[in-house]
């Protein structure tokens, strides 16, 4: 039965062995993909013995939904505080953005077991349950674009943006940057170098305040 937390619960104690079996998962389930990977294969990775693994999930289900749950929280997490060093306090809004864009694409390599299993799912939708599908998306890829939208409509309260729809914009800013760039590179899997990384985020963010830019001064910021 999959569960609908953002992750699974450890059913008894060892949280060490539960550590070691879901980063042994996230590796296996990034290397061989959702269909191909046994829990046979897993327990060998991790050390421990199979039934140690059912111990702490019910299937190999519920352990992938675990891992790439906690996978895409750890990186929604990560989103929220580069968001916070970038873009709560505006000094030139161009820079700002570019700066945050390319700090916000390194969490390709930051994350890189993560990632891979992102290429799975994407390769494998068809066989992944939807339910699991669908917890992931609310947890991971949606959950970093909610976090941006915000902080939009905050810059356009202060006059630099013009925005009818905050989400709308920021899905279209993740589309001309992050999203650009992690399609061209598979995920990290074919990495672009520093230079061809920056001039898609900057032609992105150009574009971007070609649609919602302003020539208004800034106002204040206010304190939070």
């Amino acid at each position: 039965m999959v569960m609908e937390t953002a992750a699974a619960q450890p059913r008894r104690g060892m949280p060490e062995k539960r550590r070691a079996i879901t980063a042994a998962a996230r590796a296996v389930f990034g290397r061989e993909g959702y269909a191909r990977a046994s829990v046979d294969v897993i327990a060998v990775e991790a050390g421990v013995s199979k039934r140690t693994i059912y111990n702490h999930f019910t299937d190999k289900q519920e352990l992938f939904q675990t891992v790439a749950l906690e996978g895409a929280q750890q990186v929604t997490d990560a989103v929220g505080a580069i968001l916070e060093r970038h873009l709560r306090k505006i000094v030139d809004l161009r820079e700002d953005l570019i700066a945050f864009g390319l700090e916000r694409v390194t969490a390709v390599t930051d994350f890189p077991d993560h990632f891979a299993l992102v290429r799975t799912i994407e390769a494998e939708v068809t066989r992944i349950p939807t339910a699991v599908l669908e917890v992931w998306k609310e947890i991971g890829p949606l959950s970093s674009h909610k976090k941006l939208a915000p902080y939009l409509a905050r810059i356009a309260e202060r006059g630099l943006l013009r925005l009818d729809d905050a989400e709308r914009a920021a899905n279209h800013f993740n589309l001309l940057t992050i999203t650009d760039v992690n399609q061209r590179t598979f995920y990290g899997a074919l990495p672009l170098s520093e230079s061809e990384v920056r001039d898609v985020v900057v032609s992105g963010v150009d574009a971007f305040l070609r649609l919602y830019g302003t020539d208004a001064p800034a106002a204040p910021a206010t304190a939070s």
